[in-house]
């Protein structure tokens, strides 16, 4: 049984934040930290005292977290940036908002002795002897302290106290990974052991100058040590406690979005007969009329479930291969109960949002290949672009011509010529792209094709069949990700004010061209119509790309590639890097890394000097043993991480590289873990520092081979389009939803026929029509549908069940023991 803990959060905007420049502004950005790990980093927003920034993350978390925390920073181009103030979040805090935290939240000062991190491991037992008693302290190790020096390390001893006696371990220089293996006693006076109270240690940096510095605290209470075994385990190292005050809104606030979604995975024979209901929905599926699973779930779901409730069915049906008949199916459903083709997939039904979720599963790589040049070239050129007269700044645009100041007209006219060279090229390059798109995509679009013709087989309703298709490829994929290219991860930073009004426009047209250019001319923005002949003029091509990409011939649906990102030969994340090859006990120093192009794929982690050098280096996936960042202090670099890898023989060999900032770290540790989490050979800790000089910067042990000091984070990564399927956590998702609407299925279903029909009479709406999506049943279910209903019902019990049980177990042995952290 495992625990999976996904934590999503939103910086939305800041405001009313201080002036931290000369100018009266600053240049905030923010940091976020998961246990005082940075996890992201938003771009800054320059000389703004009201940012905005809208950047989202989710962290998938298996092992759990403690804090969250928010650092509002001004940057200086000129020494240290400036820290406004940060905002903490624990666990519990988020926890406990259902539906998850979304508010304005005031700024606090950083105070260092809160800026805590790491472990302590410690044996503690009261021994009895005849004449007093000795409270006995075996201080092992520490790990992950923060550093308090100005070489990114710390000098750490361990103070223990008790009432008024108190002992201390010796000093290590230079670590945030003391080992010290040394045992503390402290006498205590008859009667002493008694008075309860609690065992503090304390954990301190050593300063030669002025005071020591706080470094973190374990408060165990002497009730706990009258038991046997001794007490011993890693515990958290907590704050000193202050109360530190918002103080009262002069460090301004952020609008913060978070949600805390933390499952118990139970093991796998629980959820199959969930599973097996899923797979029968599509294998063999009941009349169009007649529920199933799917349908059940789609009347269950509220609105801001369904999509996450579409992700999860998507991911579900990828790992059974089913993919293609689960969304034939739901498609099928849609176009059936839809009368008026204008009105074909424009509701958020779970039809529409499976398809949306299913683009972004197997196909985004693909949009990568085909957007990314014209987003990068938009991005590099900056230009001004504008056709709203109401909007045209004639300051804000660069001279257009040598005769002095530009007009309106001629800005308007640039315009038009810049957004028809961007719109072409754009256009160009998706219709040319018939052979790069997955075939799984092909396939359904081809489907998709059919049961709209055979709904709307009059010739007036000539366009619907190319309409269904090109409103989601066009209209829900492709437009989006002109509009948002971050959030597509095309780009690793937002646009700015110019580039995004660019980006709208094109995001518009293509939207238009997507429409089959059908709509022009009736909208509001009439400011549009110097690109209307373009839009119409692609509307041929757009056809005719149409037509060949549905031009494939797989009727075997079970022969049809699931997902791209598990193809040998896709290139799941690509990009320049510094690496650095660890050979030797040699001094390492910062001109030994050499920058090259890296290419990740499920089975390859390959570089060269240049993305065109014909002679590759490789790394196989699954010799991969752990990947995890590297201290500061080890090479005075940061965003250092690392790659470890065993050979046949069972040596360990570590490669470094560097990334050039903190997100692009992040999403290479996020997308090398993906592809090796399944790994049989992972290691379970690491060394967070580089040997050199004859020992480990990080612990200062002197064995290259001792076991590392700090724990591996193999399953902590970025949730995106390219997570892993985990059909365990999938189920679980789905049995959740379920276990919340089972009332509504039974009394809807299983009550006794006279009030199931009563209630069907009641609510059976006025007009013949069923509304897109939606349900048509008979006055009472069926036999079929009761059948159904109730093993469905039997297998949530029974889920409900396991978890309950497993749950006790858990609250058992947490009440029979302490558990360190």
């Amino acid at each position: 049984m495992a625990k999976n803990t996904s934590l999503y959060f939103r910086i939305v905007e800041g405001r009313n934040l201080p002036a931290k420049d000369v100018s009266g502004t600053s240049d905030p950005y923010c940091i976020v930290k998961v246990d005082n790990e940075v996890v992201a980093r938003t771009a800054t927003v320059w000389k703004n005292l009201n940012p905005f920034w809208g950047e989202e993350y989710t962290l998938h978390l298996p092992m759990g977290f403690h804090l969250l925390s928010f650092y509002v920073m001004d940057e200086d181009t000129i020494g240290h940036d400036d820290v406004i103030g940060k905002i903490s979040l624990t666990k519990e805090v988020i926890a406990a908002q259902a539906k998850g935290l979304d508010s304005w939240l005031n700024l606090t000062r950083v105070d260092p002795d809160e800026e805590v991190q790491g472990e302590i491991h410690v044996e503690l037992e009261l021994r009895r002897e005849a004449q007093r008693t000795c409270l006995r302290c075996h201080v092992i190790q520490a790990r992950d302290l923060a550093p308090r020096d100005i070489s990114g390390t710390s000098d750490p001893f361990t103070r223990i106290l008790y009432h008024n006696h108190s002992a201390e371990t010796s000093i290590i220089k230079k670590t945030r990974f003391p080992h010290w293996g040394e045992t503390l006693e402290l006498s205590l006076e008859k009667g002493e052991e008694e008075e309860g109270g609690c065992v503090t240690l304390e954990v301190w940096d050593w300063d030669m100058v002025g005071k020591n510095d706080f470094l973190g605290k374990v408060e165990i209470p002497l009730a706990c040590l009258h038991r046997t075994p001794p007490l011993q385990g890693w515990f958290r190292l907590l704050p000193l406690g202050n109360t530190e005050d918002d103080a009262g809104g002069r460090l301004g606030a952020l609008r913060l979005k978070v949600r805390l979604a933390e499952e118990r995975i139970l093991p796998s024979v629980y959820y199959q007969p969930l599973t097996d209901l899923l797979v029968e929905s599509v294998i063999s599926p009941a009349e169009v009329e007649e529920p199933t699973l799917l349908t059940l779930l789609e009347e269950v779901a509220t609105v801001e479930s369904r999509q996450d409730v579409a992700m999860t069915l998507v991911k579900i049906y990828l790992g059974q291969g089913l993919t293609v008949p689960f969304l034939d199916y739901l498609n099928t459903r849609e176009v059936n109960h839809t009368s008026d083709p204008n009105t074909l997939f424009r509701s958020n039904s779970l039809a529409s949002k499976a398809m949306e979720q299913f683009m972004k599963a197997v196909g985004m790589l693909y949009l990568h290949e085909v957007l990314r040049p014209i987003i990068n070239r938009i991005f590099e050129e900056k230009k001004y672009v504008e056709l709203d007269p109401c909007k045209i700044d004639m300051h804000r645009s660069r001279r257009i011509s040598f005769k002095g100041s530009v007009s309106e007209a001629e800005i308007r006219e640039s315009s038009v010529g810049l957004l028809q060279g961007y719109l072409s090229s754009i256009v160009e390059a998706i219709v040319g792209s018939v052979a790069q798109c997955p075939l799984v995509m092909r396939v359904l679009f081809k489907q998709l094709h059919k049961r709209v013709e055979e709904q709307f087989p009059e010739p007036q309703h000539e366009d619907v069949k190319y309409l269904a298709i090109s409103g989601f490829f066009f209209l829900r994929f492709f437009a989006p990700a002109i509009l948002t290219p971050k959030l597509f991860h095309l780009r690793d930073h937002h646009a700015d004010t110019r580039t995004s009004r660019t980006l709208l426009l094109l995001a518009k047209a293509v939207q238009s061209v997507g429409n089959l250019g059908l709509q022009l001319g009736h909208g509001k923005e009439q400011w549009m119509a110097p690109l209307h002949p373009t839009i119409l003029s692609s509307v041929a091509s757009v056809k005719d790309f149409l037509d060949k990409l549905i031009d494939v011939d797989h009727d075997n649906m079970s022969e049809v590639p699931q997902r791209a990102v598990f193809l040998p030969s896709v290139t799941v994340k690509e990009g320049f890097l510094m690496k650095h090859k660890a050979q030797g006990p040699t001094l390492l120093k910062r001109m030994a890394f050499k920058k090259r192009y890296f290419w990740l794929s499920s089975e390859t982690l390959s570089y060269a000097k240049t993305p065109d050098w014909q002679v590759r280096a490789s790394i196989p996936v699954q010799c991969v043993c752990a990947v995890e960042r590297v201290d500061e202090n080890a090479y005075q670099l940061q965003n250092v991480m690392q790659v470890v890898t065993q050979d046949s023989e069972g040596h360990l060999n570590t490669m470094y590289l560097q990334c050039k900032n903190v997100n692009e770290l992040n999403q290479w540790l996020s997308a090398i873990r993906k592809v090796s989490i399944y790994n049989e050979r992972l290691l379970p800790s690491f060394h967070p520092g580089a040997y050199r000089s004859g020992k480990w910067t990080c612990c200062l042990q002197p064995d290259r081979s001792a076991v590392g000091c700090s724990r591996t984070h193999s399953a902590v990564t970025l949730g995106d389009w390219s997570d892993p399927l985990d059909p365990d956590a999938e189920a679980q998702t789905i049995y959740k939803q379920l276990l919340q609407g089972r009332d509504k299925l039974r009394k809807q279903y299983l009550e006794p026929e006279e009030a199931a029909g009563a209630a069907e009479e009641e609510s059976r709406p006025v007009s013949s029509t069923q509304p897109s999506g939606g349900l048509q049943r008979a006055a009472v279910p069926s036999e079929r549908t009761r059948a159904l209903v109730t093993r469905l019902l039997d297998a949530v019990a029974e889920l409900e069940r396991a978890h309950n049980t497993y749950q006790r177990r858990e609250k058992e042995e947490a009440s029979s023991l302490i558990l360190p952290s």
